[in-house]
C-alpha cells in the first residue's frame, strides 16, 4: 500500500473502541462490495440489502458509484488511472465506515481486480466481502437502465466497461449472485445468509 505523501502525520485513535461500537450496534462492522457490469443490478441489490439489514436493526449505508461522483470524486473521470483512484478513495471511506461499526454497502463497477484487491487490503481480514453481481452482457444491454450501452455502441461514451474497456471478473469473490437468473429476493437472501454465516449480523449480549 502506498505511503501518504504528507510527512509528520500521526494516526489519532478514538477514545471509543471498535469493540464498544460493536457491542452497542449489536453487530460487526463490515464492507459488502458489490461489483459487476453496468446494468448487472449492483445498485438495486445494495438498496434491497440495505433495506433488509436496516429492518433487522443494523447500522448500514450505501456508497453508490454515481452518488460519490457527485461529490467526493467529482474531479475524476473514467480513464484507467481515474478509475483506480476512484476505487482507492472509496475503499478508504468504506473502511472508515466499517471501523465506525457500520455495514457499508458499495455499488461500483470496479472493473479491475488489482483495484478491488487494494480496497480489500484496507480492511481487516474477514470484514471485506466481495459480491459479484453476475449478469450476461446481453442482458445488461437489454436492461440498459441509463441508456449507457446504447451511447457506448454509438461511440458517444469512450472507455465504457464491457464494450470498449475491460471488466475483470472476480476470481475468488465471497459470493456470486446471478442477477439474470435469480429473483431479487433470492439474491438478497443469499447476501444476508452470507453475513449470518460469517457471524457479522449479531454479537452475543454482554454479561
Amino acid at each position: 500500500m502506498q505511503s501518504p505523501k504528507s510527512q509528520h502525520i500521526t494516526w489519532s485513535d478514538s477514545y471509543v473502541t471498535h469493540a464498544q461500537r460493536t457491542e452497542r450496534n449489536r453487530h460487526e462492522g463490515a464492507v459488502v462490495w458489490f461489483t459487476g457490469l453496468s446494468g448487472a443490478g449492483k445498485s438495486t441489490m445494495a438498496q434491497l440489502v440495505e433495506r433488509e439489514l436496516f429492518d433487522r436493526g443494523c447500522h448500514c449505508y450505501i456508497l453508490d458509484g454515481d452518488n460519490v461522483r457527485h461529490g467526493l470524486n467529482r474531479d475524476l473521470g473514467f480513464s484507467p488511472d481515474d478509475r483506480t483512484e476512484n476505487i482507492r478513495r472509496i475503499g478508504e471511506v468504506a473502511n472508515l465506515m466499517r471501523d465506525a461499526g457500520m455495514i457499508c454497502l458499495t455499488a461500483f463497477i470496479s472493473p479491475y481486480r488489482a483495484d478491488r484487491r487494494i480496497a480489500r487490503a484496507t480492511c481487516p481480514e474477514g470484514t471485506f466481502l466481495e459480491v459479484h453481481c453476475a449478469c450476461d452482457l446481453e442482458e445488461c444491454e437489454r436492461r440498459d437502465p441509463k441508456g449507457l450501452y446504447k451511447k457506448a455502441r454509438a461511440g458517444e461514451i469512450p472507455q465504457f466497461t464491457g464494450i470498449s474497456a475491460p471488466y475483470e471478473e472476480p476470481e475468488s469473490a465471497e459470493l456470486v449472485i446471478h442477477t439474470d437468473t435469480s429473483s431479487p429476493e433470492e439474491c438478497v437472501n443469499q447476501v444476508a445468509d452470507m453475513l449470518e454465516e460469517r457471524g457479522l449480523l449479531s454479537v452475543p449480549a454482554a454479561d
